[in-house]
């Protein structure tokens, strides 16, 4: 990178705000993907206005931008992959600006870490609902960028629903603010979900108005064990079609609940085919308790083998250790893995687990199936050794194998890891051409020169 780049970029954020070591660069070069990308420079602003000035830089230079925040993405879409490359990283933005309980609503600046956010706004007895399994390793920033999930998004929605306003730097360094602090707003287009699950591409989100809720009083949570898979993914509706929204609903399968229990010994059961784990809700203890009582019934009517409901907090504590740790667990039975984020309708859960299971033994490399199954959000988890050739040519062939699978009951590509880098070859077949195009127009006006996160959704034309 020239030198006058350089000296522009260290003025606006310090020397200390500025990155070029190999060793630095290197650390921003992955995320939570086998996919590595070095960028030539990383800048690490403290406030919007920084920012803006960066990336006017960026404009006039014609350089690449890439938005960070702790680089846990699942579809790289975080890595820069454009020669010449500028990673802008928001760890240093991490100052809560406001709670403000009479409005319900918290301003962050984007690089605060979800799980920090929550702890200070529950202190105010208020609740941000949004909890992806990174919540301790993932921005709000990030969130927003990819519309995170998580397994609480069946009773309380995903990222974008807690989007009230946002600032934006444009890609010719230009500041737009969006929404605010009322609840209801319908003037003019809807900034806010466009800029929500954009991935950087649109403009860098550098704070963000959140809208809380009141914090649950209580909560009740149960595992359920199936012989059968097919039983635990048909025992998803059975709960949901008791009239009752729990909180969340999640599915692990065997090899999951094997590799968790090896690594982390919480007594979970591994002769089973497959354990939900449920947990209800509420302001109402007496409430809460009838509705996790109903939901273990219709586990058992559905099949189920065992339904425990924890019985102190401790133990709910471990099941949702068991839950969070899965992804991590897997890198017990294989070097690496390839974790995708189908969701599809809810009563099309069972005919797609069978779908995956014959594409597994079709190819002859394990699938493990966990997820959000409350929402129909699964993620299939590809296990192989990335140094055998012949591995990584069935990885090949198993993702899009899965995506007609989900596709072809009415699903998507993703529920909450968004599109990156990953799954930009299968976008138009989710989506179709003409939704396609009138994505690129609005791409082509807002960063007509194609500097941000460019790569990333779209094959560049």
């Amino acid at each position: 990178m020239e030198s006058g780049i350089i000296d522009r970029l260290t003025r606006i954020a310090g020397k200390e705000g500025v990155l070029m070591t190999p060793e630095d660069l290197a650390v921003y070069s992955h995320d939570g993907t086998f996919v590595e990308g070095k960028p030539d420079i990383v800048v690490l602003p403290r406030t919007t206005e920084q920012t803006a000035e960066i990336v006017k830089v960026a404009a006039e230079t014609r350089t690449p931008v890439v938005a960070r925040g702790m680089g846990s993405g699942f579809a790289a879409g975080a890595i820069s992959i454009a020669p010449g490359g500028m990673v802008v990283s928001f760890t240093r933005m991490n100052r809560i600006l406001e709670i403000d309980p009479l409005n319900s609503s918290v301003h962050t600046e984007a690089g605060v870490v979800t799980a920090t956010l929550q702890e200070e706004v529950e202190k105010w007895g208020l609740f941000y609902p949004p909890d992806p399994s990174s919540i301790r390793h993932s921005t709000i920033g990030g969130n927003i960028a990819c519309n995170a999930g998580g397994p609480r998004c069946l009773k309380y929605g995903v990222t974008g629903n807690y989007v009230l306003g946002l600032t934006v730097v444009l890609a010719d360094g230009r500041i737009l603010k969006t929404g605010g602090k009322p609840i209801k707003d319908v003037t003019g287009y809807n900034l806010n979900s466009l800029f929500t699950s954009s991935e950087g591409t649109l403009g860098l989100i550098t704070e963000a108005l959140l809208r809380l809720v009141a914090r649950p009083r209580h909560a009740k949570t149960a595992l359920a064990e199936f012989a059968s898979l097919d039983d635990a993914a048909r025992a998803v509706n059975a709960v949901l079609t008791e009239g009752i929204v729990p909180a969340s609903l999640e599915i692990m399968d065997r090899t999951a609940l094997a590799c968790i229990e090896e690594a982390m010994n919480l007594g979970l059961s591994t002769d089973v085919e497959a354990s939900l784990i449920i947990e209800t809700d509420g302001a109402d203890e007496a409430t809460v308790a009838r509705e996790i009582e109903s939901a273990g019934r219709a586990c058992i009517e559905t099949g189920a083998r065992r339904v425990k409901l924890a019985a102190t907090e401790e133990e709910r504590a471990d099941l949702w250790k068991a839950r969070r740790t899965s992804s991590i667990a897997l890198a017990r039975r294989a070097p690496n893995k390839l974790g995708e984020d189908i969701t599809v309708p809810r009563s099309a859960i069972p005919e797609v687990v069978r779908r995956i299971r014959e594409i597994s033994r079709k190819h002859e490399l394990p699938v493990v199936i966990f997820g959000h199954a409350g929402d129909g959000n699964l993620h299939p988890n590809i296990l192989f050794d990335k140094r055998v050739p012949e591995e990584w040519e069935k990885v090949e062939r198993i993702v899009p194998e899965i995506f007609d699978a989900a596709l072809s009951v009415g699903g998507t590509l993703s529920g909450e890891h968004g599109v990156g880098a990953l799954k930009r070859p299968y976008f138009e077949q989710a989506l179709g051409t003409v939704s396609v195009e009138i994505q690129r127009r609005i791409k082509k006006a807002l960063d007509p020169f194609n500097i941000l996160n460019p790569g990333k959704i779209f094959d560049d034309k």
